[in-house]
């Protein structure tokens, strides 16, 4: 083979193997189906009929400002089609802060954006200022009136209080039996009657008591009062009721005495204290007197009037009360 010849077949061969100057031809795009095109719209179709919510509007709001913020104006695109920024760079500007450049080289011109401070309310733009300071004085007002409470003074008076909510209920359990021991004591039935049988007959003969309130005894005046006072609150608001809820002009002459009870168109008639409403000033220095002499009081009565001991549960057949350790609680632990 000739000199010739081989030159020629090593120069095709390099035409052959230059990649470098190879153009290769754009692959031809995939048509989109009418498949795809419908499933492609249904998707765009349900992310814009999506409502957003407010948190996310305002996180959408917040990083597209942050975003603009950190992102100089002279990378933008379109800031290489601004004819102001041409200006300003045949006059020199080549970014930095605006101004005379010092001997530094710096220019004075602040180079970060004011920052940006979203307003939601409708206050001044001292409002901040003043209620903080208004808070500030608050604070240091309510930490001049602010006593420091010693720990043992603070733990006895919640012992205290929770003693005498204990002595609270002790006086009404003591007031309660020195009025049921009185009320059996006392004659319910007419003189010379004879007892009925039943329990119907017995609530039927008891007489209704109106005894003024302050021939009851002190000790348990108290309790009697309040119970008369809830009484006759709730038969009125009970009457009130029964008149709006039927005409009182109405009558059927057919009614039987058992169809009228029925129907609730009995009357009624609670007879209450005489002097209710009336001031007692001996229940007042009562009242006012500490939890633990009201008590100590009703203990008295009852072991002076019926011989019994509140603490043991038990009336003794004598005044000497033989075996009752003593009159407090204390004394029978």
């Amino acid at each position: 083979m000739s000199a010739e010849h081989k030159n020629g077949v090593g120069a095709q061969d390099e035409e052959e193997d230059d990649y470098m100057n190879m153009s290769f031809d754009d692959p031809t795009p995939v048509k989109e189906t009418s498949i795809q095109r419908t499933q492609r719209l249904k998707r765009e179709s349900r992310a814009r009929g999506i409502i957003k919510s407010k948190e996310q509007i305002a996180e959408e709001g917040a990083a597209a400002r942050e975003k603009a913020l950190s992102t100089s104006m002279l990378d933008d695109a379109k800031a290489k089609k601004s004819k102001g920024l041409a200006m300003m760079a045949k006059m020199g500007f080549t970014g930095g802060g605006l101004g005379k450049k010092t001997e530094d080289g710096a220019a004075p011109g602040r180079t970060e954006p004011i920052k940006v401070s979203v307003k939601d309310d409708r206050g001044g733009i001292g409002l901040d200022n003043e209620k903080k300071r208004k808070v500030r004085e608050a604070a240091e007002e309510r930490d001049m009136k602010a006593v420091k409470m010693d720990p043992d003074e603070y733990r006895e008076r919640v012992r205290k209080e929770r003693e005498d909510a204990r002595l609270e209920k002790q006086f009404f359990a003591a007031q309660r039996t020195a009025e049921r021991m009185d009320d059996e004591k006392t004659e319910v039935y007419g003189p010379g009657a004879s007892l009925p049988d039943s329990k119907d007959e017995k609530e039927k003969s008891r007489l209704i008591s109106s005894r003024p309130l302050k021939s009851i005894p002190i000790v348990y005046r108290g309790l009697v009062r309040h119970r008369e006072e809830v009484e006759r609150d709730r038969r009125m608001r009970y009457d009130l009721e029964q008149s709006l809820s039927r005409l009182p002009t109405y009558e059927d002459d057919q009614e039987d005495a058992d169809d009228k009870r029925a129907l609730g168109k009995g009357h009624t008639v609670y007879a209450t204290a005489e002097d209710l409403d009336e001031e007692d000033k001996e229940l007042d220095q009562f009242n006012e007197l500490e939890i633990g002499e009201r008590l100590k009081s009703v203990l008295e009565y009852l072991r002076e009037k019926h011989q019994y001991c509140f603490w043991c549960k038990m009336a003794y057949p004598d005044a000497e009360m033989e075996g009752c350790p003593g009159l407090t609680e204390e004394n029978h632990d």
